[in-house]
């Protein structure tokens, strides 16, 4: 379970994580997340987050920058023990997502509204202990330390609900008889803002009936004296009458026998009520949702519309917008009804119909008929032209309290006529489109509906289903809720069938839900039906837009940018990006953040994707299908063999199949790579998922070449799983296909990874295989590397002269072919047998002709690779500046490459040379960082050698306890491994260490 982290705004910034205080970096991750904790649960966007820490004049790099920020906060809160949906990517910006944590300003919100309730049900000492623990909550000024427009306006507004909910209790301990808490509440406030009239009334009124007549005279009197003096006004009536009945000692000062009246919330005044003997409220609502879970954030992004409406500006509208079966109408209705006592006038609600497949739009002249009717106009008074109906519909509606609805609308120019033209109004519109229209002119509010977090889904289906079936199995719960994309609509239905057949276990429906042939169809039965709602959205996409929207589907990526949409559709980027933001306005497609290289990365749901599968099979030939499919797979590998061609400074390390690459723009394919790294990084899951689905198709070609492209990324970033499993696909492709070249480019792969993760007993048999195949077929460049990779085998497994043969033969191999890096890497490896074997001098001699011929191609991953060889040699030499120079070249690229590996081995060197230099506490503090990268690389070998350079380290600092349990344990990872030269070094420290308390010496130390 992640832990809860409890987050302070209402003061100082403070994040605290079971108890302990959490450290959150500079000033510009602090105002980062003020600005994500200000509107919890709500997407803030890039653009606003740029202008909070830059005020206006942000850098070129702004939009990267505010990304390493986001990721340093995932940084913090991961390390906390939370997992990555705390903050999550979600178009056009992040969003934090409160469940499962504390943040005082929604606890704010709730006792607030708790206390509405408990005013308007004349629970008055309820009322004053919610207002009392709200108070409690303030630790000092809001957000205090942090600067920026967005963040002071918001401190602002939340200064002014202090006030307010400190006004509140006043009056309601004013009505409980508690006049002498009053006057020490509010004086002080009164004195910080003292043209704050409301505060200066009940600290009269408080003073007045706690018989100090007098005080409350002079506090008029100096209210009176700073009101004329700064604003040149007299006080307001309300002080003024006061005034005047306190000298006349006014009976009617005294409290009213039946208790308070109602005190007015914090920022939202209640409305007054109806006349009495006025005409009924005409109420269209329609019956509130039952069992609504969940919409807290976009409930509260609703409420502000009710804040602060003044007659003369445009009504407040909110604008929800979703996917089909989102909520949307749900979120209208519960919404509508929560707050339907603000508004006594008129609450009208009406079906535009926008997007219905069975019914046309409804029009404005017929709306505003009806609407008419209900506000009290005789049929034969009401205009024939719309145009004269809006303007008597607003004439109406001017100085009134009416909430509008105006359900499922297809765009803006449908609800236009419908809107009131004062502020005291209310509309609430959903649809599918944008409407931006509604933003720019009116300043609509949006509220973007996404799907349910997992719990709300699960909470949804327990509502619905009785309660004990859900929780007898919460694993399979939550895998029904995924089932359904944990929409609203999907999981009703669900539930209600489990609902209707108590003889169903969830398992069982899970099952049913599992196969994606019959999904749709189980969650289309009824009236409510998911199928008929994308229906719909589809019926209305221009052909282009809908060929897009079922190409992508077929592709398995989970996720695509402009140029994978582009190659499905053979289209040009621009034309692939207007659809693709076309498809977004319709909620047919979404988008889920920009990646590493600064792309938009846009993804369907699942269902939305299966609905789209349906669609490709019933409209496009299988032809149209395939070759759309074989651009896209084409497409990555051409792509990837770009990058990795940047990443090695060359087309070194590996051999190509005979796949056709699909031709791309060279500019385009230099900006996509111009950090290979990063564009592998942002892809990884599609290059994964395009592999599978290449092998699954037979494009056993396609399958290993794009496997040995991608690589590089696996290794560099020790993605063991993905590289394991990608493998296994290739190799059972290119074996149905008999296609012995790609099995043979496999199985060196798989050597390479077995090797990579250093349990190297299980390389021999890939390698071995994958050399007799290359020699087979005649292969020089494959062999090379089949044995570059056994020499690498046979060192690690403490055969110094094979390894030095097949050494040779490699380097000599790798120059025929003209494989430079391959060839310094290989050189490199020469000069560590030298070191081996006790020869520095040969070694130095190799390890100066691999950095000169990496030095040929650049600054590559191979740089680093010969650079720590030869500080290792350098280090031999006990030319120790030299070595930790060379080290600190090594450390340099790997970090800026996120290789960890390759981290891990630089720091071990770094540790080693000072080791050597008699530095141990800076050794071993280096060899701890090691310790910590080579245990996320889940490489045994690597972690036991950083493990026997700790225990010497340990030795050296005379910490014997904890150098012998270093060594044991790097022991038992080096007999693990099968690494036994390295397995000898550890016996021979332990045996230097002497023997443990109360054993023989000669004993058996750590089973070495």
């Amino acid at each position: 379970m992640d832990a809860r982290i409890e987050f302070g705004l209402l003061g100082p910034l403070s994040v605290t994580a079971d108890g302990r205080r959490t450290a959150v970096g500079g000033p510009r991750q602090r105002t980062i997340l003020a600005l994500l904790l200000l509107s919890p649960d709500s997407v803030v966007s890039v653009d606003a987050m740029v202008e909070a820490v830059w005020q206006g004049v942000p850098p070129a790099t702004a939009r990267t920058q505010v990304a390493i920020c986001v990721a340093g906060l995932r940084k913090v809160f991961r390390a906390e023990g939370c997992g990555d949906d705390l903050i999550t990517t979600v178009h056009p910006g992040y969003q934090l997502n409160s469940a499962g944590h504390r943040i005082d300003l929604l606890v704010l919100q709730d006792l607030v509204q708790r206390a509405e309730q408990a005013v308007g049900g004349g629970r008055t000492a309820e009322a004053a202990a919610c207002y009392e623990r709200a108070l409690e909550l303030w630790r000092g000024p809001v957000l205090e330390g942090i600067t920026g427009r967005q963040v002071e306006d918001e401190a602002a507004r939340l200064e002014e609900v202090r006030m307010c909910c400190q006004e509140a209790l006043a009056e309601l301990n004013l009505a409980l008889g508690r006049n002498l808490e009053v006057i020490g509440s509010l004086a002080a406030a009164v004195r910080e803002q003292p043209l704050r009239e409301r505060a200066r009334h009940i600290l009269m009124r408080a003073q007045y009936l706690a018989g100090r007549r007098a005080e409350a005279l002079e506090t008029f009197r100096e209210g009176r004296r700073q009101s004329v003096e700064e604003l040149g006004l007299e006080p307001g009536a309300a002080l003024l009458q006061l005034h005047d009945a306190i000298l006349r000692d006014d009976p009617a000062l005294a409290p009213p026998e039946g208790g308070p009246p109602p005190a007015p919330l914090p920022a939202i005044p209640l409305p007054p009520a109806p006349a009495a003997g006025s005409r009924p409220t005409p109420s269209f609502l329609p019956p509130n949702v039952p069992a609504f879970t969940g919409r807290a954030a976009e409930t509260a992004t609703l409420d502000r519309l009710l804040e602060g409406r003044a007659e003369e500006q445009p009504p407040g509208i909110g604008l929800i917008t979703g996917v089909p079966g989102v909520g949307k109408t749900g979120l209208a209705v519960h919404w509508a009804h929560r707050v339907a006592a603000r508004f006594p006038d008129a609450r009208l609600y009406v079906d535009l119909c926008g997007h219905d497949g069975t019914r046309e739009p409804t029009t404005a002249a017929d709306v505003l008929s009806r609407f008419l009717r209900a506000l009290g106009v005789p049929s034969e008074q009401i205009p024939a032209d719309t145009g004269e109906r809006t303007e008597l519909y607003r004439s109406l509606l001017a100085g009134r309290r009416a909430l509008v609805v105006l359900d499922n609308a297809r765009d803006a120019a449908q609800v236009d006529p419908l809107l009131p033209g004062t502020g005291q109004c209310c509309v609430i519109v959903t649809g599918r489109q944008p409407m931006e229209q509604l933003m720019l002119r009116y300043g609509a509010v949006r509220v973007q509906l996404g799907v349910l977090p997992p719990g709300e889904a699960v909470e949804l289906l327990g509502r619905i289903v009785p309660e004990d079936r859900i929780a007898a199995d919460p694993e399979q719960a939550e895998r029904l809720a995924e089932l359904c994309d944990r929409l609203p609509l999907a999981l009703r239905i669900a539930a209600a069938r489990l609902a209707s057949k108590p003889h169903w276990s969830v398992p069982h429906l899970v099952a049913r839900l599992a196969d994606e042939r019959r999904r749709l169809d189980e969650l289309s039965q009824g009236e409510s039906q998911v199928r008929a709602g994308f229906a719909v959205s589809y019926r209305q996409l221009a052909p282009d837009a809908a060929r897009l929207y079922r190409r992508l589907a077929l592709l398995a990526a989970p996720d695509v940018t402009v140029w994978t949409a582009a190659a499905l559709i053979d289209v040009h980027l621009f034309e692939a990006e207007r659809l693709l933001e076309h498809l977004v306005d319709v909620q047919l497609l979404e988008v889920t953040g920009t990646d590493g290289t600064g792309r938009l990365r846009f993804r369907q749901q699942n269902l939305l994707a299966l609905f789209a599968r349906e669609r490709a099979a019933a409209e496009d030939g299988e032809d149209e299908r395939t070759q759309s499919l074989h651009r896209a797979l084409r497409g990555y590998l051409t792509v990837a063999e770009h990058a990795h061609r940047v990443e090695y400074g060359g087309d070194f390390a590996l051999i190509h199949g005979s796949a056709p690459r699909l031709e791309l723009d060279a500019l385009l394919l230099e900006e996509l790579t111009a950090d290979p790294l990063e564009w592998f990084e942002a892809e990884r899951l599609s290059l994964v998922a395009a592999i599978e689905q290449a092998a699954r198709l037979g494009l056993d070609e396609l399958a290993w070449d794009l496997l040995g492209c991608t690589v590089v990324l696996f290794r560099t970033r020790a993605y063991l799983d993905d590289w394991q499993d990608s493998c296994d696909r290739a190799l059972a492709a290119t074996r149905a296909a008999g296609n012995l070249r790609g099995e043979a480019a496999v199985l060196e792969s798989l050597g390479e990874r077995w090797i990579g993760t250093q349990y190297v007993s299980a390389a021999a048999e890939p390698l071995l295989r994958a050399q007799a195949l290359f020699e087979q077929i005649g292969e020089e460049h494959g062999r090379a590397l089949a044995v570059r990779s056994l020499a690498v085998l046979d060192r690690v497994q403490g055969d110094p002269a094979s390894a030095g043969a097949r050494l040779t033969e490699a380097v000599e191999l790798f120059r025929a072919v003209g494989d430079l890096s391959c060839e310094a890497h290989v050189l490199g490896f020469l000069a560590q047998g030298e070191l081996d074997l006790g020869r520095p001098d040969a070694a130095l001699a190799y390890a100066e002709q691999a950095v000169a011929v990496a030095r040929r191609i650049g600054e590559t991953g191979v740089t680093a690779q010969v650079h720590f060889r030869y500080a290792r040699v350098l280090s031999e030499l006990e030319r120790f500046a030299d070595a930790e120079r060379e080290l600190q070249v090594v450390l340099r690229v790997v970090t800026a490459r996120r290789d960890l590996l390759g981290s891990a081995h630089a720091r071990l060197g770094l540790g080693e040379t000072m080791l050597r230099r008699g530095r141990a506490a800076e050794a071993h503090a280096e060899l701890l960082i090691a310790l910590d990268l080579v245990g996320r690389c889940r490489t045994v070998v690597a972690e036991g050698r950083v493990g026997v350079a700790l225990g010497r380290a340990a030795a050296a600092l005379g910490r014997t306890g904890e150098a012998r349990e270093r060594l044991n344990r790097a022991a038992e990872l080096l007999r693990a491994g099968g690494a036994e030269r390295d397995l000898e070094l550890a016996a021979q420290e332990l045996a230097a260490l002497g023997p443990a308390a109360g054993e023989a010496p000669g004993g058996d130390i750590g089973g070495v």
